[in-house]
């Protein structure tokens, strides 16, 4: 039999691996909505021109990925990391399903919500698992490792979404998510026979013993969400089916809950809940569920939730071509800030805070908050006006053409994440994000004077690829200061305020950017003669009109990457100013 030592080991390894590969899943479904929406849209009952109401399918993705990650960061500091890392994947996997199964909108966007909610907990308790097992002067390739499988996804998702595509309908993508999603999450559970039980682990503190995983509850759970997800979306291939359609015929007149699915998704749930409640090696810590969330400060992480969720809603819901912020984002602002005040109120008077005082009270752990804001907001601007320019610039280039063009950043973003992973071995993470984030700067800078033929030389290209090394090179560095400055016990939920802190600076800065281009934008237009003045003769097939329409919407975009470049310079002296002190870690 393998040391105590050894199997502790090899199971959190195993358990890192699984987590891994849940967030090049997670990851990939951001970006796999791109391709896959205008179908969607038909497959849920919708108009390809209602494009409004399509916007919840994106929206409550976000909202979910963003306003769970303080609870089930501070979770995984109570409970431990592998019942955290199993429950998200089966919310993840329950979310897929659901969306595979729609036939209406809500099906969907639930379903998307819940892929975001279980999928954005990934990240959080990854990152977290890996201070677990890897002391700070060796945790620089592991945390490279899954930022460069964090950013990989931006590449895969399009890629996968378009294949499945060729081959299948949009349902196909989401159950293949299911399916994968199902695998991890039995994988998770046979963690569980090789754990050791040292407390340094961190993998299931005060879980079950070691051995088999329950087998009997991971079939009455997948069991219930396939029948739960079928009951409620119904899917029009199976209410059709002569063979099987009975199953979704009412036993009482009128009411769709007593179809032969619903009774049995009631039926498996309660016998799933009971026996989580009474197996002796639970697949989920039911049994301290009332516990665990009184010491994660179930209240707090409400407050905190709704604060998010606000600020969420009102940069993720606007048009970004017409406006900085919803209709409804200064009423939501409000409320996020209420929300944010009744929040430090409970911070200050909780016994068990959702936030320990000593969790980013050093100046490493909040100044990696603010530099991964700044990263975002930067970050975004590459990553949506890149295509924008390449379609302006090139004529005659399609979507697919613009999207190689931004294959360049994204290729080298995760290369340079795995970089700046092994180059912490030798140097600091204030010297190795600051000069990632400078050498991101410089292509920015050098992105904001592209013009009317760029982008058809080795040279765009080198700055394409050079701005994506830069920012990949500062993500292991960023997360491996907080972890170095924030206690052990607190790992989780400070990750998870680092995940959101980078999307809220991608929120807010598309909005922001996009309006300082649009002001630029309106400002030349109005310099615009008409068509009619410009082409007397022929003012529908005007093309001193049409170039100097294109030259104000490349003005545009060259105004909005100077102000990318203004945040990632701020993340450049951030990350030198607020990262170079590294205290020693409590390992509390």
């Amino acid at each position: 039999m393998l040391p105590r030592a050894e199997r502790t080991g090899r199971a959190g390894r195993a358990a890192l691996v699984l987590g891994v590969i849940g967030v090049l899943l997670a990851a990939a479904d951001t970006y796999v909505i791109v391709l896959a929406l205008p179908d969607m849209m038909v497959g849920v009952g919708l108009d390809v021109d209602e494009l409004q109401r399509a916007a919840p399918l994106v929206s409550m993705f976000l909202l979910g990925y963003v306003v769970v990650l303080p609870l089930v960061g501070r979770v995984s500091d109570v409970t431990g990391r592998l019942p955290v890392l199993t429950g998200s994947l089966l919310v993840f996997t329950a979310g897929s399903l659901l969306t595979a199964s729609a036939d209406g909108v809500a099906g969907a966007v639930v379903g998307r919500f819940l892929q975001g909610a279980g999928g954005g907990a990934l990240v959080p308790v990854t990152l977290a698992l890996v201070a677990d097992l890897w002391p700070p002067d060796r945790r620089g390739v592991p945390l490279g490792l899954v930022g460069a499988v964090q950013e990989l996804g931006s590449v895969l998702g399009p890629l996968f979404g378009a294949a499945i595509l060729a081959v299948a309908d949009w349902r196909a993508i989401f159950w293949v998510n299911f399916a994968v999603g199902a695998v991890l999450f039995a994988g998770t559970a046979t963690v569980r026979r090789r754990r050791g039980e040292s407390a340094a682990a961190a993998l299931d503190a005060e879980g079950p013993p070691a051995g088999r995983f329950d087998v009997v509850g991971l079939v009455l759970g997948l069991g219930a969400l396939v029948c739960a997800g079928l009951a409620v979306n119904r899917p029009s291939g199976l209410e059709q089916s002569v063979q099987w359609g009975e199953l979704l015929v009412p036993r009482l007149d009128g009411h769709e809950w007593t179809t032969p699915l619903a009774l049995a998704a009631y039926v498996l749930t309660i016998a799933f809940v009971v026996r989580e409640l009474t197996a002796r090696r639970p697949l989920l810590p039911l049994r301290r569920t009332p516990a665990v969330l009184r010491a994660a400060d179930l209240p707090g992480a409400l407050l905190l939730g709704v604060a998010l969720g606000g600020i969420v809603l009102t940069f993720a819901t606007a048009d970004p071509a017409v406006e900085l912020m919803a209709p409804s984002g200064p009423w939501l602002l409000a409320g996020s800030a209420v929300a944010l005040a009744a929040f430090a109120w409970r911070q200050r008077r909780a016994a068990a805070p959702l936030v320990p005082p000593d969790a980013v009270r050093a100046m490493p752990a909040w100044g990696a908050l603010v530099v991964s804001l700044f990263v975002g907001a930067a970050l975004v601007a590459v990553v949506v006006d890149v295509p924008i320019l390449a379609r302006t610039v090139v004529p005659g280039s399609s979507q697919l053409d613009a999207a190689l063009v931004l294959l360049r950043f994204l290729v080298a973003l995760p290369v340079g994440a795995l970089l700046g992973g092994w180059l912490l071995r030798r140097y600091g993470p204030a010297l190795l994000a600051g000069g990632g984030m400078a050498l991101g700067t410089a292509g920015l800078a050098i992105m904001a004077t592209w013009g009317m033929g760029s982008l058809d030389g080795l040279i765009d290209d080198g700055v394409l690829v050079a701005a994506g090394l830069g920012f990949g090179l500062a993500i292991a560095p960023v997360n491996a200061a907080l972890l170095a400055a924030a206690p052990r016990s607190t790992h989780g939920v400070a990750t998870a305020l680092l995940v959101v802190a980078r999307m809220v600076g991608m929120l807010a800065g598309l909005s922001a950017l996009t309006a300082i281009g649009l002001r630029k934008l309106y400002s030349v237009q109005a310099g615009i003669e008409s068509p009619a003045v410009l082409c007397p003769d022929s003012p529908t097939d005007c093309g001193p009109y049409d170039d100097a329409v294109r030259q104000a919407i490349v003005e545009q975009l060259q105004a909005t990457f100077t102000g990318a470049a203004v945040c990632a310079a701020t993340a450049a002296l951030g990350a030198v100013l607020l990262l170079r002190h590294r205290p020693r870690t409590v390992e509390a």
